[in-house]
């Protein structure tokens, strides 16, 4: 038995499906994780998480078991032990779990017990859940295991202090989501530890993985629920604990608290650090956009060039007949103060000869939307040639307030590989611009000052598609909007509800109705990190035919 242990906490990125690769990273944080007693990695680092029906391949099941024995042969030179999630077959059943690797062998495995089936996730298809799990001896010292879920309930943690656990070490992949931060330390974490008076070490993973974006925000919570240890979030980290045992049981010292990023920062770095991992995991060697002279392309711009450097981010102007001075110069701009490339081509050419093909069949119909989406499919076209032709990854620059109402032309700026504005409002859209122009973002690599002109902010929006369009010729203005859409989407509301909220009936009516009409395109839609709680994709579900209305 020890009165003191020292456990390091290795907040570390991770790449799912590379187990190789994630094993020899966790070696080397545990070599330079020198005089610590154990280091602690975060849930399913070895396979990555979430791994999806990756899990489902027995090849990938029998390399990760295979992986696990040689990293726990590594532990026979008397390091420090090793908690490492993965993946285990107990009984021909297949679990998330984490082992103790000590001694030159798995000493210990124990299961996930509780296993989330909301919102992104769905591990009751994948998974069997564990047994409640007991306490794991590690050099005399009891410790409780339980894994991410599993603390957001109560009896684990109950359980685990019953029988004997002296504190307790969570590993988690918990996705981003905004104010998550604060529910896990405040309404989570605090309480679990508060309940059983036992301290609790709470380690995040951080990196992104398609939609998803982990924010690191790793913690240590005392049994009296007082913050000893706060790590940095969106970068990696490795920590070195100190815990002692008192008369009344274990404590963590009191260590470094990170101060965490405020909003908007906190969404913006949600978005580099998505694009970044999904843009160099997928082996592009950087990013096409078009550049239009409005906010949605230059945030984007930014954050590309933020993600992965300005000279891996082309930008592309495509002007048309409706497109002002203004906009090329405010793009031109905006391409210089952020530091990246701007090349124009203009679609006029195509246009007529879309025109010209057309004549005979749009002989005597009046001109619509329709020579408004050729416009844009025509743009959509031309800058995937350019990806084709020269490998970037084709961003698209749509909002969520767009997206939720069809404004986005299917084929045309719908199409490419990533959207990081995809789970954004169009207020959320300004916020961070407003954000950006005044500050870098700790993880960013691009320009230390302002990223667009003032004017690219205060203008109104537009598509440019006819003369003198507007957003809100056809749209309520986005505050009324993003209200709006606030309700619906993300809470669920009726129109009912809305309307005693203040909302204009026939608004409200309208809006409901080009949501559900525009669920095939955002089934079509690339994908984009998820910043809420309830993206389009993963969290939000909709049958494309569907003839309920709320009101």
């Amino acid at each position: 038995m020890v009165d003191t242990l020292s456990i390091t906490l290795a907040q570390l990125n991770q790449s799912v499906g590379d187990i190789a690769g994630n094993a020899a990273a966790m070696l080397a944080a545990r070599a330079r994780a020198t005089g610590s007693d154990l280091i602690v990695f975060p849930e399913m680092q070895l396979i990555g998480y979430p791994a999806e029906d990756l899990v489902l391949k027995p090849a990938l099941v029998e390399r990760a078991a295979a992986e696990l024995d040689r990293m726990a042969k590594v532990t026979s030179d008397g390091g420090p032990a090793m908690l490492v999630g993965s993946i285990f077959v107990i009984d021909g059943a297949l679990h998330n779990g984490v082992a103790l690797l000590d001694q030159g062998k798995v000493a210990a495995i124990r299961l996930k017990h509780e296993l989330p089936n909301y919102g992104t996730f769905d591990e009751i298809r994948l998974f069997q859940p564990g047994p409640l799990p007991e306490p794991i001896v590690f050099k005399g010292v009891m410790i409780g295991l339980p894994i991410c879920e599993d603390i957001w309930h109560p009896d684990v943690c109950r359980h685990l202090a019953d029988f004997g656990a002296e504190l307790l070490i969570c590993i988690n992949g918990s996705p981003y989501e905004i104010d998550k931060d604060t529910l896990r330390i405040d309404g989570v974490a605090k309480r679990r530890a508060v309940d059983t008076g036992l301290p609790l070490a709470y380690l995040n993973r951080v990196g992104g993985q398609d939609e998803l974006v982990f924010d690191g925000a790793s913690f240590v919570v005392n049994g009296d629920g007082g913050l000893a240890v706060q790590l940095t979030d969106w970068e990696e980290q490795e920590v070195t604990t100190r815990w002692t045992r008192s008369a009344n049981g274990w404590r963590c010292d009191k260590g470094e608290v990170a101060l965490l990023a405020d909003h908007p920062e906190d969404i913006y770095c949600a978005m580099v650090l998505a694009l970044r991992d999904y843009v160099n995991r997928n082996r592009f060697p950087g990013v096409v956009l078009g550049l239009s002279g409005g906010i949605d392309s230059a945030i984007c711009a930014a954050i590309a060039a933020d993600a992965l450097g300005p000279d891996r981010v082309w930008c592309v102007m495509l002007p048309s007949r409706f497109t002002g001075q203004l906009s090329l110069d405010l793009a031109a701009k905006c391409a210089a103060m952020i530091g990246c490339k701007l090349d124009t081509i203009a679609i006029a050419p195509a246009v007529e000869a879309f025109d010209t093909m057309l004549s005979g069949s749009f002989a005597d119909v009046a001109v619509d939307t329709t020579e408004e989406n050729i416009q844009s499919r025509i743009r959509g076209v031309t800058l995937m040639a350019l990806s084709n032709k020269f490998g970037p990854m084709l961003l698209t620059t749509g909002n969520k307030s767009e997206m939720s109402v069809g404004y986005a032309t299917i084929y045309g700026d719908m199409a490419g590989g990533y959207n990081p504005l995809k789970d954004a409002y169009k207020m959320t859209v300004f916020a961070i611009s407003r954000w950006r122009n005044l500050h870098k973002p700790k993880i960013g690599l691009g320009s230390d000052g302002p990223v667009m002109p003032e004017a690219i902010i205060t203008r109104p929006p537009s598509a440019e598609l006819r003369p003198d369009q507007k957003d809100e010729d056809s749209l309520p203005p986005y505050p009324v909007l993003d209200g709006i859409l606030l309700g619906l989407v993300e809470h669920e509301k009726s129109v009912d509800q809305l309307v005693a909220e203040g909302f204009e009936r026939e608004t409200v009516v309208r809006i409901e109705r080009l949501l559900n009409v525009a669920e095939y395109k955002r089934r079509q839609a690339p994908p984009g990190v998820k910043l809420g709680t309830r993206n389009f994709g993963r969290d939000r579900r909709y049958p494309i035919t569907n003839a309920f209305r709320s009101g």
